[in-house]
């Protein structure tokens, strides 16, 4: 990946929200600038909307970039645009104040404070406790992509034969993530009991390959069957989210068809977003094929 091409300097285009230090290094060796991470969250917003509209927010920020200090942050920052829906939450440890998505200018301010990556809630603010979707993290670690795309049409298979409708895109980093579509209605440890059950099959299908053992030392090079994403208060990066690793890669749907060994996740960043952006989503019938869970 090269750094990114200069070229003459052209005016800025006018956003809905004042991006200060606009000309600060985000993702330094590419060259990517807090505006050009602003910029890309207001063109993508439309296809990004779904996905964190009524979503509890927690913020991956890196203010200074990423060779500067980077951490997770679940309160609501300070100088957010006045109306920003904000939606306590109580947990053992006390109540957190998360901000609540679904408005460009919430994006955008997110993308000021150097929030590059935005993580989400599988269910909506609404009710927290009751997931809209289960969803499957596919990491193969040193195994490699190859790996990823195997793992995600095993869980593909399985939930087909449980009557669900799964969909696949980057991870944004070196794996993939399988989302089914459901209807509201079971609570948050019934849909991780199932997720659970999915992992079981597959190990027990092939137990030379995968694992759900969630202690590194004993996978013993198996790839994990992370189903964990889908406990109460966890979270995953939505489809369209930039991710904080060089070459600002970002988290793309992919159709199953386009799933192969050769596949990398980098090519899609915030560069060269604008061509994937010009193509079908290939999430666009998410919604329309939510099932019930399966017993």
């Amino acid at each position: 990946m090269t750094a990114k091409p200069k070229t003459k300097a052209t005016p800025a285009k006018t956003l809905p929200v004042e991006i200060t230090h606009p000309d600060r290094v985000l993702f330094p060796g590419d060259g990517y600038t807090k505006r050009d991470l602003a910029e890309f969250y207001d063109r993508v917003f439309p296809r990004l909307k779904p996905w964190v509209e009524d979503r509890l927010l927690s913020l991956e920020r890196c203010p200074q970039g990423l060779r500067g200090q980077c951490f997770f942050q679940k309160e609501a920052p300070a100088g957010l645009p006045a109306g920003t829906p904000i939606q306590p939450i109580r947990h053992a440890k006390g109540v957190t104040r998360y901000v609540v998505g679904g408005d460009k200018k919430t994006q955008l301010a997110l993308a000021n404070f150097g929030c590059i990556a935005i993580h989400i809630w599988g269910a909506s603010a609404s009710a927290p406790r009751q997931p809209d979707w289960v969803c499957f993290d596919l990491d193969p670690g040193d195994k490699g992509m190859p790996s990823a795309v195997l793992a995600a049409l095993r869980v593909r298979d399985v939930l087909d034969e449980r009557g669900l409708v799964p969909f696949v895109k980057t991870s944004g980093g070196k794996g993939l993530h399988v989302f089914a579509p459901l209807r509201r209605g079971p609570d948050a440890d019934e849909v991780l009991a199932f997720a659970h059950d999915v992992g079981q099959a597959l190990v027990e299908k092939e137990p030379a390959y995968f694992t759900v053992e969630t202690r590194i030392a004993k996978r013993g090079g198996r790839l994990y069957l992370d189903a964990a994403r889908n406990a109460f208060a966890q979270t995953v990066v939505p489809p369209y989210s930039v991710r904080v690793r060089p070459h600002a890669p970002v988290s793309t749907p992919l159709a199953w068809s386009e799933l192969g060994p050769s596949l990398d996740p980098t090519k899609f960043n915030i560069g060269n977003f604008a061509r994937r952006l010009a193509k079908a989503d290939p999430w666009a019938g998410f919604w329309k094929k939510r099932r019930a869970l399966p017993s």
